[in-house]
C-alpha cells in the first residue's frame, strides 16, 4: 500500500518525531508508515488522515497490482 503520510508530514514541517508524538505512536512507527514497512492499523489510518484534513483514501493508496 502506498501512501502520503511524508509529503503531508514535510508539507507540514513536521519532523517524524513530532507527528509521532501528535498521533501518539513512535517516531519508528511513523518511519515504517511512511516507507511501506507497516500498514496501519484502520485507527491509525483514520487518525493519521484527521490530523491532515483528509480521507482515509486520500492519504492510503491501494496497490491493484
Amino acid at each position: 500500500m502506498r501512501n502520503d503520510v511524508r509529503a503531508l508530514r514535510l508539507a507540514s514541517d513536521l519532523s517524524q518525531g513530532e507527528l509521532g508524538e501528535a498521533l501518539s505512536v513512535s517516531r519508528q512507527t511513523v518511519n515504517a508508515i511512511e516507507t511501506g514497512r507497516y500498514s496501519p492499523s484502520l485507527p491509525l489510518a483514520i487518525k493519521v488522515a484527521r490530523f491532515f484534513g483528509r480521507s482515509v483514501e486520500e492519504v492510503f493508496h491501494v496497490d491493484d497490482d
